[in-house]
């Protein structure tokens, strides 16, 4: 009876030490652009904010929480920020009117969730999750998404909660260049996130307020599944920024894993080849990434892109050029 105590005391042992030495982490991002001009209070607002949200992501998944949580926490908390174009902190359409998007996708089943056009709810990261997994459906737009909001009981804000004076100036600003045929690149951008749990799930989230001066009722990558997010577990999961014209044209955040799970390439080369494609046609932004090994990429073809990461292989990593 002790011999076979002991065995199944050591089966136990074993089984324990393999899953906590499994590969977890998250990375995530808040756009990229041209960023030449940030000032260092700025600069450090932003990085203050990221590792921050890396931090306390990470812990979910440190304590064994699921990859979905964390993105989920992850964006949401961006969203609250000022300081990113998602949320709180969204451009202006040519109407001067506040239009959010956001999708988030988990990689076990391939469920996903998508909201676009939205303009009262708080937090557009977690409507796109209650989608996901409350309807049949995987996007929802303007009115409809918003009442499915009320129904399941998510926070509604007026739009004024979402005003910003700095957001206005932009986009007069932008419609100035915009009729001296001058092209206007924002300086802030889309959010997204990535990660990678004990779990092996595999993650990914994205949330923006689009471009400043967009025509009312314009949809880029950031809701689009495929496009701005994707998540399959034993590959990759991605979240792009960027010009999304292009990239649902490329559909680039499922071009990534396809390249690792079709090619064999692996993850600094899929994710950095595509964005060197996108460059020679003129289309600019980023992406971050995050394998089945909790490997981290995050290549950009601008000025610079916020970012950071942290997994149990990696220390606290935040960046802005």
């Amino acid at each position: 009876m002790r011999i076979k105590t002991l065995f199944i005391f050591s089966i136990f042992l074993h089984s324990s030490f393999l899953m906590s030495s499994a590969n977890f982490g998250i990375a995530v991002h808040g756009g990229a652009g041209v960023m030449k001009n940030l000032s260092e209070d700025q600069k450090d607002k932003i990085e203050d904010k990221i590792s921050k949200t890396l931090i306390e992501a990470f812990k979910i998944l440190e304590q064994g929480g699921s990859s979905i949580d964390a993105v989920e926490f992850a964006v949401a908390e961006l969203e609250d920020s000022p300081l990113f174009n998602a949320g709180r902190g969204s451009v202006y359409n040519s109407d001067e009117i506040q239009e959010m998007d956001a999708s988030i996708m988990n990689g076990n089943d391939r469920s996903a969730g998508a909201v676009a056009s939205i303009k009262k709810i708080k937090n557009p990261i977690k409507l796109a999750r209650k989608v996901s997994e409350l309807t049949e459906h995987v996007m929802l737009v303007g009115e409809g998404a918003e009442k499915f909001a009320m129904d399941a009981g998510l926070e509604i804000v007026d739009e004024s909660y979402f005003y910003s004076e700095k957001n206005l100036k932009r986009l007069r600003k932008a419609k100035q260049k915009t009729a001296s045929n001058t092209i206007v690149h924002d300086r802030i951008g889309t959010v997204g996130a990535v990660a990678l749990d004990k779990n092996g799930n595999i993650a990914a989230g994205t949330s923006t307020g689009g471009m400043t001066n967009k025509m009312p009722g314009r949809v880029g990558d950031s809701p689009i599944i495929g496009s701005g997010t994707w998540a399959q577990n034993n590959v990759c999961g991605v979240s792009s920024t960027g010009h999304g014209e292009y990239f649902i044209k490329y559909q680039v955040a499922k071009e990534v894993c396809t390249r690792i799970e079709y090619l064999g390439k692996n993850l600094k080369e899929s994710s950095e080849t595509i964005l060197m494609e996108l460059e020679e046609i003129e289309a600019y932004g980023g992406l971050i990434a995050i394998d089945k090994d909790a490997n981290v990429a995050a290549p950009f073809n601008t000025d610079g892109m916020i970012r950071g990461s942290i997994t149990n292989k990696e220390e606290l990593n935040v960046r802005i050029y």
